[in-house]
């Protein structure tokens, strides 16, 4: 029987375009740059956007906005995150959180029910659309750096308070059509589909070709059990699979631990051998999941996003996945792509 997310994400959603790069998190984009990749994503048929109001602190949500309130809404997929607020500042601080931005904008958290609502109606009036299909309860973690004082447990509670009723509360009377948390560790998935009844969690970062057995041992069967489902983001770990030079998030995410280094060595000798691109696999692999109703990936640029379109309509080869698991380079109960 499926649950509510898996009905929700149908054949045409579950490939999507996420925010982050249009936030200027990793480079500077233009209005232009983005109009462009997010025309690009929609003629190659992308039709689920995931974005956030702390990409950019308000920019990616007013890119996607800018392009999406010319298409029918009943034509795509839209989730965005809850839980941080902003306010206008002469003397902000984006410079030290999103130096790209040139955004106005302060940070403020917010995970009550209030602020629930507040934050929803804030994304609306930057999308220029009429509803959110989805929100994520944004950050819920460890690693995000700028919660106040009791980090990130004391906002867990207030949201197990606050947020969670509060947004069950509106998937029922209509207002989203589900909710779960996004986050890039597991420990709010966990705790949330005991606490509340959620619909779907954005697990970003975790599920990866290159660090993948925590996922797919803890999170998977955990979710699995409550019929919770999942969109599966950063499967590149920011880029790192690809070629960037950083891993995962963070201002500190130039420091690379050296085996992640040394197993993205290993996974590109398999994959010149079997004539694979490591991109490729890697973007299928996190896909693959049973869990998974869904793969969100970032792009900055038309070109980006092609090719990451492209990567999900290649064949590989099953020699190439039965090397990875003898080599230990994946798990050996982890799902590979059917040919």
């Amino acid at each position: 029987m499926h649950n509510r997310a898996q009905k929700i994400f149908k054949p045409e959603f579950r490939f999507g375009l996420g925010g982050v790069p249009l936030g200027n998190e990793f480079a500077k984009h233009t209005d232009k740059e983005a109009q462009a990749t997010l025309e690009a994503a929609w003629a190659l048929g992308v039709r689920y956007y995931d974005v956030a109001p702390w990409y950019g602190l308000g920019l990616a949500e007013r890119r996607f906005g800018h392009f999406l309130h010319g298409q029918r809404r009943d034509d795509y997929l839209l989730s965005s995150k809850v839980g941080k607020l902003f306010k206008s500042s002469k003397n902000n601080h984006h410079a030290d959180m999103f130096p790209l931005s040139d955004s106005p904008n302060d940070l403020v958290i917010d995970y009550t029910a209030d602020g629930m609502r507040r934050s929803i109606e804030d994304s609306l009036q930057r999308l220029g659309v009429s509803h959110l299909d989805i929100a994520f309860v944004h950050d819920l973690s460890p690693d995000f750096a700028w919660f106040p004082d009791g980090g990130w447990e004391k906002q867990y509670e207030i949201a197990r308070k606050g947020a969670f009723p509060a947004l069950s509360k509106m998937r029922d009377e209509g207002i989203i059509r589900a909710w779960g948390v996004g986050v890039n560790t597991p420990y709010a998935i966990l705790k949330v589909i005991e606490d509340a009844d959620p619909d779907v969690c954005l697990c970003a970062r975790q599920y990866s070709l290159i660090d993948h057995a925590n996922a797919l041992n803890q999170v998977f069967p955990a979710v699995r059990a409550k019929n919770v489902s999942l969109v599966i983001g950063s499967a590149l770990n920011a880029g790192f699979i690809s070629g960037s030079p950083r891993y995962n998030y963070g201002k500190e995410n130039f420091k690379i631990p050296p085996e992640m280094i040394q197993k993205l060595v290993r996974l590109r000798a398999v994959a010149e051998r079997h004539g694979v691109d490591l991109r490729t696999a890697a973007l299928q692999f996190s896909a693959a999941a049973s869990e998974a109703v869904a793969l969100v990936v970032g792009a900055g640029s038309e070109r980006q996003i092609q090719e990451d379109w492209n990567s999900m309509q290649s064949t590989i080869p099953k020699d190439f996945w039965n090397e990875l698991k003898q080599e230990r380079l994946i798990e050996e109960n982890a799902p590979t792509p059917a040919i």
